[in-house]
């Protein structure tokens, strides 16, 4: 285990602009307006070679409404488990009432508490540093996060504060295990967070009723019977017409990022609404990814019986196109039926991470250009699986392959080898006969 520093402060002083400049690269959304952060976010940095987990939280206030406060809640369960603080402060608005009760908050750990006087962006600012003295916390560190100055001083001191992390004997050293990605996505406000939480057992991304709570990518490794998972909870996606602000837009960028580089992606549709052309377009963007898909109907509690059989319809009408993915019916906020989402998920990594023998692939492309030949005179020669993740078949044909003859050998193979709804990849080759 690595050792964690949290990055706490109230709103709008540059906590997420100084995990950037950290890690040198835009990981966290950064907008010059407080509350943009509200989820914790923990990424891996290094420094003189020392490597430690860096969490950026949301702003912290002694009073606010009810979004704020379970936002200052996630910033006081950072505090309580990092090793180190940065607490950062506007050197130049000075200490407020805000500032000093994070201070009091931080008061039991002074020892590993280093005080960012940031926004120090020039020598008439560095005056102005030693009024944080009264916090009570030791010296702070002149900073200027945005262009970087000071950075370097402020990591030297922050790596000397953080314990040391024991290394096993190089015998012991095993093979990491691959951790396998899943992705919840969905519209705003369809209780993807909400099932987040209960995934992996804990609060851990702000949950509220109101749309767009989530503003980043939020993961956590959960350990399963079937091995480690990273659940990935991201902003909810509206259509670009709709993404007027610079926040908006980044975090509809992540989520994308997100949806291709994940294993498996949860499609969380809100039952009480139905299947919206917005979550067909989302299912579209999903399946082009090339990841197994599964369909969770969120507030299925909240539907009469007339409006369960009308949104299943709308299932096998609008949602046609990804094939066989599963629909399971849950409620996140009270927990019904999410333990169904277990073993459809293991079959769904299970299927993604198949591996068929070669004579078994060619098997059933022969009876495939037996049961229906290609047009044209062409001929699949020899084929074998050349990946996983998902399951990859190159094709060795003596001539260009016509497109709908190559969707019917895909489904041939998808059903022939029960692959069930997990894409799969079709590479075409030439070769003489």
């Amino acid at each position: 285990m690595l050792p964690t520093v949290a990055i706490v402060g109230r709103p709008n002083v540059g906590k997420s602009t100084l995990l950037n400049r950290i890690l040198g690269r835009r990981e966290a959304i950064v907008e010059e307006r407080p509350g943009v952060t509200r989820d914790r976010k923990e990424v891996v940095a290094s420094w003189s070679g020392k490597e430690f987990t860096l969490i950026d939280t949301g702003g912290w206030m002694a009073t606010g409404s009810d979004l704020d406060e379970k936002v200052s809640d996630q910033s006081e369960k950072a505090i309580k488990e990092a090793d180190a603080v940065l607490f950062v402060v506007d050197a130049t608005v000075g200490v407020t009432d805000d500032d000093a009760q994070i201070a009091s908050l931080l008061r039991s750990k002074q020892e590993t508490v280093v005080v960012v006087a940031n926004k120090v962006d020039n020598k008439n600012l560095e005056t102005e540093v030693w009024n944080l003295l009264s916090l009570g916390l030791g010296e702070p560190l002149p900073v200027s996060a945005l262009h970087g100055k000071g950075t370097g001083d402020l990591l030297e001191v922050l790596v000397d504060k953080l314990p040391s992390v024991e290394e096993g004997p190089e015998e012991d050293y095993e093979p990491e295990e691959k951790i396998i990605g899943v992705t919840l996505v969905g519209r705003p406000n369809v209780g993807k967070s909400t099932l987040f939480n209960r995934l992996i057992g804990e609060n851990r991304s702000v949950v509220h009723d109101m749309p767009g709570t989530t503003r980043d990518t939020i993961d956590t490794v959960v350990e399963t019977e079937n091995g480690p998972v990273r659940f990935i909870d991201t902003a909810g996606m509206r259509r670009k017409a709709r993404v007027d602000e610079s926040t908006e837009y980044y975090s509809l960028v992540r989520a994308l990022q997100a949806v291709d580089t994940a294993d498996v992606s949860l499609l969380i549709i809100d039952s009480t609404e139905g299947i919206t052309h917005q979550d067909q377009r989302l299912a579209e963007r999903v399946d082009a990814a090339g990841c197994p898909i599964l369909v969770l109907l969120n507030k299925w509690d909240l539907c009469d019986e007339e409006a369960r059989e009308d949104i299943l319809g709308q299932v096998g009408d609008r949602l046609h196109f990804i094939g066989q993915a599963p629909v399971i019916r849950i409620s996140a906020l009270s927990g019904r039926n999410v333990g169904r989402l277990w073993p459809a998920l293991a079959e769904s990594i299970m299927e993604y991470q198949t591996r068929i023998p070669t004579r078994r692939v060619n098997e059933v492309v022969r009876a495939a250009q037996a049961a229906h030949p290609a047009p044209g005179g062409v001929r699949v020669l020899y084929a074998t699986q050349g990946a996983t993740d998902p399951p990859t078949f190159t094709l060795f044909a003596n001539r260009e392959v016509p497109k709908t003859w190559l969707r019917y050998l895909e489904r041939k193979i998808r059903e022939d080898l029960n692959l069930g709804a997990t894409a799969i990849k079709l590479r075409v080759r030439r070769r003489s006969e």
